[in-house]
């Protein structure tokens, strides 16, 4: 019994420390798992969505798409900043805006190197 709960507290150990290392020591998590893809070139600019499903719907409501990507601060102690998609629409005719969708959050994939 005793062999067992040295091996548990041993192993809670060794996740501890990788947990951590991951964390705090610089280029370990991108040495280990690889860098995270590049973040879009107009970050934070709002633009007109031209090519999307829903553009085309919105344009025949009167409406323009327009959407931007935002890295949020980071959210919780062991989490980095996130990539947010955040989309609105406007009216062609008075500019003003009348939706807002919900921001969605964007995975960004790890590049082995």
């Amino acid at each position: 019994m005793f062999f067992v709960f040295l091996i548990v507290v041993a192993a809670a150990g060794i996740a501890l420390y990788l947990t951590l290392i991951m964390r705090e020591v610089p280029g370990a998590a991108e040495e280990r798992f690889g860098r995270l893809e590049a973040l879009p070139a107009d970050l934070g600019k709002w633009r007109v969505d031209e090519a999307s499903e829903e553009t085309a719907a919105a344009k025949a409501r009167g409406l323009r798409r327009e959407e931007r990507f935002l890295l949020s601060e980071k959210s919780g102690f062991f989490s980095g900043p996130r990539l947010l998609r955040q989309v609105r629409y406007r009216s062609i005719e008075t500019n003003e805006i009348v939706r807002i969708e919900p921001d969605q959050v964007i995975k960004r994939k790890r590049i082995r190197s």
